[in-house]
């Protein structure tokens, strides 16, 4: 038997769903963040890979809902309830949000990573799911390994290492 827990990846503007004792991880967040929903009494986790703060950016009409932080979360949670989970017991876990390039000019439009991270903020509080934990900001890129199991968000972080939140 392989003691090895399947490792499900998210890719940009996707998300995902994962049963214990899967993982499930993203890569490449620099301006994005990655936000890990989990119900923590069946041990199941949803993670997405949000882009941009709002679908209304979108000009598209059948737009990727994965991509922005207010569909993608919703889209989570209706996942999770889904396949059991509930909904009062859904808690968060986020981490991404960099602000990967300085800009000489104070254009909100250019500051993607604080607006993701307040977007995703936004929503959680709207949906009533706390937010228990979160790795956010900075100028560094990161990727992110939910364990399904012991419910640990695994970060490492370009030039500065690993941690756990």
């Amino acid at each position: 038997m392989n003691n090895l827990a399947q490792v499900i990846k998210v890719g940009i503007a996707d998300l995902k769903i994962v049963k214990n004792p899967q993982k499930i991880r993203t890569s490449g967040l620099g301006s994005c963040v990655g936000v890990v929903l989990f119900d923590h009494r069946i041990k199941i986790a949803g993670m997405a890979h949000v882009m941009l703060p709002e679908s209304s950016m979108s000009k598209q009409e059948d737009k990727n809902r994965s991509k922005y932080a207010d569909t993608a979360i919703i889209d989570l949670v209706a996942g999770l309830v889904k396949q059991g989970g509930k909904k009062s017991r859904l808690q968060a876990k986020i981490a991404g949000g960099a602000q990967m390039f300085q800009f000489q000019t104070a254009n909100n439009m250019m500051r993607i990573g604080p607006r993701n991270v307040d977007a995703v903020k936004k929503s959680l509080k709207e949906l009533k799911i706390p937010l228990i934990a979160e790795d956010t900001g900075g100028k560094n890129g990161r990727t992110i390994e939910f364990n399904s199991e012991t419910l640990q968000l695994n970060i490492r972080t370009v030039n500065k290492g690993e941690s756990v939140i």
